[in-house]
């Protein structure tokens, strides 16, 4: 396997610090830090999101001092512990090979890697982009559905010997289109979520219960699929819903910023309580049908106030309240790490004040 180094040319390096990859947005401006270190020897537990912040004011500016395209974003090369990330000042860039060793690519063209197959074994030792243990949960369950599957899923519509709550290696009796699946998760369907801009439902929220695999499908003269309960962390019941077991999920994401320019709104936080903070996990209004995907980065900000203002215009009459507009305050970082068509979730990364619903999410400026 290929090293996870890219190399650049002389003109192309210090345009990769200062704008972000081809695409129809530009993002803002990527600074190293002032006192960025040298090098860096990755070690167990260091995520992309780490590193890259010990080298960059942005972290998500990681794919413009790489030179990574739109592939190697969604196909990157890993990073192991062991290795060390050095950072070559004179070109204004990152690589896993030292400067001045002969290796560095001084006078080489852009080199673009490709997708290439990889070792589950060997992906399983490389570093995570975020911290993994705080969406793991939200990788493998559902969690929130949308609209559409909601209304198109199957049920469950009765139950062996009528048992009201099943629990694991019960039968049930489920109606509706299988698609062809044979592994469903079960939710029961709950909050709606509204889109904050525009009050419609985009979404529920669900409550995961478990899982059920296919036993005999439905036949000619039975309208029911038979099954059984796979596993269960909490009692199902008849009329909860399934939805096909999604695959694997995407672990090899790298933060950058949006391809297209985001304007989303905070719609939900998980478990329902009205403030979040760093590591909670939150829903926004935007999904891939916006031009979000996974592990692109968003900056949160609280709406200006309207204050007022002591010296200004009170109108003719001079009762007029003067007051003016502040300008929205960003306050922190959203990871986005799953996405569905007008739905995502996002893992809150660093802020200095308490996240709430409504709360702007945007493309970096």
């Amino acid at each position: 396997m290929k090293n996870f180094s890219t190399v650049v040319t002389r003109a192309a390096a210090a345009a990769l610090v200062a704008c972000a990859f081809a695409g129809p947005v530009q993002a803002a401006e990527c600074r190293f830090k002032p006192n960025a270190p040298d090098q860096h020897r990755v070690v167990k537990g260091d995520t992309l999101w780490d590193i890259s912040g010990a080298f960059l004011e942005h972290p998500w500016c990681w794919p413009q001092v790489w030179g990574m395209n739109r592939e190697e974003i969604r196909n990157p090369h890993w990073i192991y512990p062991g290795q060390i990330v050095y950072f070559d000042r004179a070109r204004g860039r990152l690589s896993l090979n030292k400067p001045g060793s002969g290796d560095d690519g001084s006078d080489a063209p852009l080199l673009r890697l490709s997708p290439q197959v990889r070792s589950e074994g060997l992906e399983r030792g490389a570093i995570d982009a975020i911290p993994a243990g705080a969406i793991e949960p939200y990788l493998t369950q559902p969690l929130v559905i949308e609209k559409d599957a909601l209304a198109s899923a199957p049920r469950i519509a009765a139950s062996q010997e009528g048992h009201l709550y099943l629990g694991t290696g019960d039968r049930v009796y489920v109606r509706g289109d299988l698609q062809g699946a044979t592994e469903f998760q079960v939710f029961r369907p709950g909050t709606a979520l509204k889109d904050p801009q525009t009050g419609a439902v985009l979404a529920h929220e669900a409550a995961y219960v478990g899982t059920v695999k296919l036993v005999k499908a439905a036949v000619p003269g039975v309208d029911v699929h038979t099954m059984t309960v796979s596993s269960s962390v909490s009692e199902m019941g008849v009329g909860d819903r399934l939805i096909p077991a999604p695959p694997p999920a995407v672990r090899n994401y790298v933060p950058h910023a949006p391809q297209t320019n985001i304007d989303a709104r905070v719609m939900s936080i998980y478990s329902g309580v009205t403030y979040a903070g760093q590591s909670q996990v939150v829903t926004v209004n935007r999904g891939s049908i916006d031009g979000l995907d996974v592990g692109s980065v968003l900056q949160l900000y609280h709406f200006g106030k309207v204050v007022a203002d002591p010296e200004g215009s009170k109108g003719f009459f001079g009762l007029k309240r003067a007051t003016m507009k502040l300008p929205d305050e960003q306050y922190g970082s959203l990871f986005i790490f799953r996405v569905f068509g007008r739905v995502s979730y996002g893992l809150i990364m660093q802020v200095t004040a308490p996240v709430e619903v409504g709360d702007v999410a945007k493309s970096p400026e």
